[in-house]
């Protein structure tokens, strides 16, 4: 299969290209030179877009403006970027013959409905979002151009909304693994699988690590976190005292990846021990503990 992957210099488009490489003929495309990018240019070129188009199968879309350009970049350049360009290439590709559009998109558009105060949201598909910013936004109004394009041209798009995915201190990745985190290696395996499975018609699924608790344990997860922890997963609590490290009190929320796992055949499998071995081994996906003075 040729797959197109955009945005391929970044952590998440990378680790994508890497993967599919080993059976596919990937072409990346990104603005900043890389090893995984093949065409150096903006998704917004049309022109370009139409030639890097010519004889792919499927397209994987990763490039966009994200969280930490709000603020930064005019809201009309969120829109341009993540909205009107994701349709463009989309509609592009169908006229190039595209068979699939698998689109990455995150978790963080749920906003409001996944962080009030009170209480432990447990987090589907389901859920409707209550954007906090333009990023947010953006990201759903492009979900939603892909819904209609599906629709409208019989287009396969699969949207995988990806939970927290970057380095940060290690107690906090470590425990997001089982709530509201993801390894960049189950991304780009999550990618691989919907590109395989290419399911019918436009189907959106949250990618997040495995979770040892369920719906009924949100109310004791933002009470007392620490006592359902031990309970359900002693070896984080074991791992945490054996360093020295605090546990939380409370754990605003759960992302739920299982209709991922169910539909697609994905399984994550780098959990909270895996940041620890990435610790341990001064790997830079993890950032060292910062003990409080």
């Amino acid at each position: 299969m040729r797959i197109l992957i955009t945005g391929s210099a970044g952590r998440v488009g990378r680790a994508i290209y890497i993967n599919l490489m080993k059976t596919h003929d990937v072409i990346g495309l990104d603005k900043t030179p890389c090893s995984t990018v093949d065409i150096i240019g903006d998704i917004c070129d049309r022109t370009l877009i139409s030639k890097a188009l010519e004889g792919v199968d499927a397209v994987v879309h990763t490039a966009a403006l994200h969280a930490p350009h709000v603020g930064l970049m005019a809201d009309e350049a969120f829109l341009t970027t993540n909205v009107n360009a994701t349709e463009q290439l989309a509609l592009t590709g169908i006229n190039a013959g595209i068979k699939h559009f698998v689109f990455t998109s995150t978790t963080a558009l749920y906003g409001y409905a996944s962080s009030s105060e009170g209480v432990t949201h447990w987090i589907t598909e389901q859920v409707a979002p209550q954007p906090k910013t333009i990023y947010h936004t953006s990201k759903i109004l492009a979900e939603n151009k892909l819904n209609e394009i599906s629709n409208r041209f019989n287009l396969p798009v699969t949207v995988l909304q990806m939970s927290r995915c970057f380095p940060e201190p290690a107690d906090l990745m470590a425990l997001y693994r089982l709530t509201r985190g993801i390894d960049v290696r189950d991304v780009a395996n999550a990618h691989s699988c919907a590109l395989e499975k290419r399911l019918s018609g436009f189907n959106r699924f949250i990618i997040s690590g495995l979770t040892p608790f369920n719906s009924d344990d949100c109310e004791h997860l933002y009470k007392n976190a620490s006592a359902v922890l031990k309970i359900k997963c002693p070896e984080i609590i074991a791992a945490f005292e054996l360093r020295g490290w605090s546990l939380p009190t409370s754990l605003d929320r759960v992302y739920d990846s299982s209709a991922a796992q169910e539909k697609l055949g994905w399984l994550p499998r780098h959990s909270f021990d895996s940041v620890l071995e990435m610790l341990d081994r001064e790997i830079a996906e993890v950032l060292p503990v910062i003990k409080q003075i």
